[in-house]
């Protein structure tokens, strides 16, 4: 579970932002790690409730609230049946009131709905394919995350990037840093993905590996430049292929319904599906209903066409429709 880019409003500044994501996604620390959030059954959690009143034991409290000048957080998770779609964050600032019973309650009351909004609004952007690049580009970091190397295309995808925390030369986005941090918590060699919303409404995918073993300051200071710990991130427009289940995710197919309707889409009959998960032809007749239901589409090819006109064909390298529906001209 990483950062994807979001909306930050009065957020934390970037001297804390390093900190907060080795312990979200490195160390995985903290009473109320996004990790232990999504185990728990309450979609809301108070830091200082959660800690009994001993907030300052806390190293999440330590390291970044504090330095902050903040006093609680309280999180949200946007939690829709087991997925969880995203966290809202909120905090309160030395001097203000503090966060009640009632505020928990309506933030709890919050999750489901605006799960069901983040997750509908994939299906409202469009896309804008003119003019992009076609292939993923490479960011170096180095051990504390600063920027050792950025490729021209990587740094077009990175300006892309939806957040409202603005980027600048010196600085990553947030979901970059969050994937760079996650990394850290691997061996060396192994690689984390993570996909990315972009503000072109195509979708990108981060793969992110390190080299060399990260250490202390008093370690590093030993260290020559050639054992110095890089990471790796390759960073680029997802294939068609693995935006299935993204797309299928978002029109709000259960587990089963997915099933089928990825079965669908390579073609087979109604019989062969039943075949391939033992159910019988009016199970699947009954479940293709509801899937067409929820894509707002009548039989088995508006719903093809739905996917592959809205959610593949843009993605296509040369795709034979502009984006105003003309065909383009032979080459």
């Amino acid at each position: 579970m990483l950062d994807t880019g979001g909306q930050h409003e009065h957020g934390f500044s970037e001297r804390v932002m390093p900190r907060l994501f080795e312990i979200e996604h490195a160390e995985q620390a903290g009473a109320d790690n996004i990790r232990a959030l999504a185990r728990r059954s309450a979609p809301a959690s108070l830091l200082s409730r959660t800690m009994e009143g001993q907030i300052d034991s806390s190293v999440y409290y330590q390291d970044v609230l504090r330095p902050e000048g903040l006093t609680d957080e309280l999180r949200v998770l946007l939690r829709d049946g087991r997925r969880t779609r995203g966290l809202l964050v909120l905090c309160r600032a030395r001097g203000s009131a503090p966060f009640t019973s009632a505020d928990v309650g309506l933030a709890a009351a919050l999750s489901v709905p605006a799960a069901r909004s983040l997750r509908s609004s994939f299906l409202l952007a469009g896309i804008d394919r003119a003019d992009v690049p076609d292939a993923p580009g490479l960011v170096i970091l180095d051990e504390d995350c600063r920027l050792r190397y950025v490729s021209p295309t990587a740094d077009y995808w990175l300006g892309t990037i939806q957040e409202r925390h603005g980027a600048s030369a010196r600085t990553l986005p947030l979901a970059v840093c969050a994937i760079a941090a996650g990394v850290r918590g691997v061996p060396s060699g192994h690689q984390i993905t993570s996909r990315l919303h972009s503000s072109t409404g195509c979708w990108l995918t981060c793969h992110a590996w390190h080299t060399g073993t990260h250490c202390d300051t008093a370690q590093r200071n030993n260290k020559t430049p050639q054992d110095e710990p890089l990471t790796y991130i390759s960073i680029g427009p997802s294939h068609p292929g693995e935006l299935t289940a993204i797309v299928l995710d978002a029109y709000g197919l259960t587990v089963r319904e997915r099933q089928i309707a990825q079965l669908v889409l390579i073609g087979r009959s109604t019989s062969q599906v039943a075949a391939a998960l033992h159910i019988s032809s009016y199970t699947v007749q009954d479940h293709l209903r509801k899937i067409f239901d929820k894509a707002g589409v009548r039989s088995r090819r508006e719903f093809t066409g739905e996917l592959f006109l809205r959610h593949y064909l843009p993605y296509l390298a040369e795709p034979p429709l502009s984006t105003d529906g003309r065909m383009r001209p032979t080459p």
